[in-house]
């Protein structure tokens, strides 16, 4: 019976640690969708961040990490999505040129998306600011702007 109650003892014990310790890096995304665009066979689309958060006072640098993903028409994931991190101040531009969008004819819908890694328990400053763009894939003229709105994180910032 002693070593009963000692296991079942050990056993809570454990998990309570596994517990805690859960609770302590719960981490999870926010994910901002622009509308659909269109693209032409001559144009690029792109979706570029930026962190507006100051490094705080006490000393911890901003930070914002993600991920920029696109998908065509049909909801499928175009390529690999593009891991980022940036600093304060800093931006960051993920691209995709007609060429790689998988699309037969010469015009496809793209939906472009931010992944917002957010943790609970981070006080890192985090202020995510993003837009969509598309552009002449030669000339570099821009054909259409959508700003998006900016996304908290870090700060201890809570769930979804």
């Amino acid at each position: 019976m002693i070593k009963r109650s000692a296991l079942v003892f050990a056993a809570s014990a454990v998990w309570m640690a596994a517990a805690a310790s859960a609770q302590s890096t719960n981490t999870f995304t926010r994910d901002f969708r622009f509308p659909p665009v269109g693209i032409a066979s001559t144009e690029t689309i792109q979706i570029n961040v930026v962190n507006n958060a100051s490094n705080s006072s006490s000393g911890t640098a901003a930070s914002c990490a993600g991920t920029v993903t696109f998908t065509n028409a049909s909801g499928a994931a175009i390529g690999t999505a593009t891991s980022f991190t940036v600093t304060s101040g800093q931006v960051f531009s993920a691209s995709l040129p007609f060429s790689k969008a998988g699309a037969s004819g010469t015009r496809a819908e793209i939906v472009g998306s931010v992944q917002l890694t957010v943790s609970t328990s981070s006080s890192t400053p985090c202020a995510l600011a993003s837009s969509l763009e598309t552009f002449d894939t030669s000339s570099g003229v821009t054909h259409v702007f959508l700003g998006g709105s900016t996304v908290q994180g870090g700060g201890g910032f809570g769930h979804p």
